[in-house]
């Protein structure tokens, strides 16, 4: 009998095999998307259908500090709140957002705006937690972040590619995730100081033939070890191991100059276009989970003047990753994620600035399930109260796992007791979803 992705449960304990897990008929194609460290895979039809099928992918750009949804996605013109900057059209009749955001402007029509999140925590800390885990924080429980769920979710049990990767350099906290109650099996990958890992090459006294000779001796000793002693910790090592030398043929996807220029120039000289390229390499490579920080949103000063900045960044790079998403047949499959911990003030404040604000702030979602061009929520005319739709943290999860095809009542288990992998009440926004969920239809409010 067959094994299939939803009855297993990421354990070392309970193994599958490559022709159980992608099943006879596909095998062929399956056997070279195992190794999704090889660019391009879609060029080769066989390759490209295979893959749609079995894999999704999230990219999150995380606007480190709290972005201003007036300068963003709900801007209020003439209104003493506004600010200097002006709405303007979009390619979908009706929908207006920041003329900081041009490009985005374009491609309304690939994306969904939430305008009501009501959070209500306004630190950097709790708030960056909150949306992190979709949930608060409760004694006795680390409840794992969006990357690893969807990296426990969304991986394959033999890929050669990180399951979760975050890019996050000098920015608030430098807040690395957390795999929780999951275990370091889906913990992410952080780079802080640099886009390409640290000790992925072997040492230059080790060559590939010698490498692999010690990892068949590795394994001759696990394997007589394993005759008398049944151990779930031998069986996670040696899965582990199993990974190695794939994870270290991954070094090639943080490599921006195998890009060709023309790819350079549409993503853009900056660190956080960079990131995005390697986040779209990433995400085509196979990793189910790539978050990519862009920092200095914290504009309690000059608000408008750092936005001017920070929004011609994301909108190139945003705009640059969609296109290349779409071009390569990976935005139906790839869904793409602003947030930050929080929005900011409608009052602008005497330094010309806006401060931390959790109370009626803006996400956007983009792609993979996701109906394009759709806005959802409303806050007052000032941007001071959510006046329609209020939505939380949790209400967010649930309408990205669904995007994802992930069951939003599904729960995990510590011991005996259940742990759902969205928060208690919470539904998914079915307005913003290109499909209805199956299971039971959301009440947002």
């Amino acid at each position: 009998m067959t094994q299939t992705r939803s009855n297993y449960c990421g354990s070392a304990a309970h193994p599958v095999s490559r022709r159980g897990f992608l099943g006879t008929a596909a095998v062929g194609a399956s056997a070279f998307a195992a190794d999704m460290t090889v660019l391009d895979v879609l060029k080769n039809p066989a390759m490209a259908a295979e893959v749609k099928k079995r894999n999704k992918r999230v990219i999150l750009l995380w606007l480190a500090g709290g972005a201003s949804q007036l300068e963003t996605w709900d801007p209020k013109p003439g209104r003493p709140t506004g600010g200097p900057y002006r709405p303007i059209k979009t390619n979908v009749s009706g929908v207006e957002i920041s003329e900081l955001l041009p490009k985005m402007a374009q491609r309304m029509d690939t994306t969904a705006v939430v305008r009501s999140l009501n959070t209500k925590i306004g630190d950097h800390g709790g708030g960056a937690a909150l949306m992190e885990t979709g949930r608060k924080k409760e004694p006795g429980i680390e409840f794992p972040d969006l990357g690893a769920i969807c990296a426990r979710e969304l991986g394959r049990a033999d890929s050669q590619v990180p399951d979760y990767v975050s890019m996050y350099t000098s920015t608030e906290g430098r807040r690395r995730g957390t795999s929780g109650f999951l275990g370091a099996r889906y913990a992410p990958m952080f780079l802080t100081e640099s886009t390409t890992p640290d000790d992925l090459q072997m040492p230059k006294y080790i060559n590939d033939v010698d490498h692999k000779q010690r990892n068949d001796l590795r394994k001759l000793l696990a394997e007589r070890f394993q005759r008398t002693r049944h151990s779930h910790v031998v069986n996670s090592q040696n899965f582990a191991y199993q990974r190695v030398r794939g994870i270290m043929a991954s070094e090639k996807l943080f490599d921006t100059e195998q890009e060709p220029q023309k790819m350079k120039d549409l993503y853009g000289p900056t660190q956080f276009a960079q990131q995005c390229m390697i986040a779209r390499r990433l995400s085509e490579a196979g990793v189910p989970f790539v978050k990519v920080a862009r920092a200095w949103w914290d504009s309690h000063g000059q608000n408008f003047e750092t936005h001017r900045e920070l929004c011609a960044d994301l909108d190139q790079s945003m705009s640059a990753l969609i296109d290349d998403l779409k071009q390569r047949g990976l935005l139906d499959d790839t869904l793409v994620i602003t947030l930050g911990e929080f929005g900011r003030t409608p009052r602008i404040n005497a330094s010309l600035g806006r401060d931390h604000f959790a109370n009626a702030w803006s996400m956007s979602l983009s792609g993979c399930g996701i109906k394009g061009g759709t806005v959802y929520g409303k806050t007052d005319a000032d941007g001071n109260t959510v006046a329609d739709g209020q939505v939380t943290s949790g209400h967010i999860f649930a309408t990205i796992f669904e995007a994802l095809g992930v069951p939003h009542e599904k729960e995990y288990h510590i011991g005996a007791r259940p742990i759902p992998i969205t928060d208690f009440g919470c539904k998914p926004i079915t307005e913003v979803l290109a499909k209805t969920p199956a299971t039971n239809v959301a009440k947002t409010s």
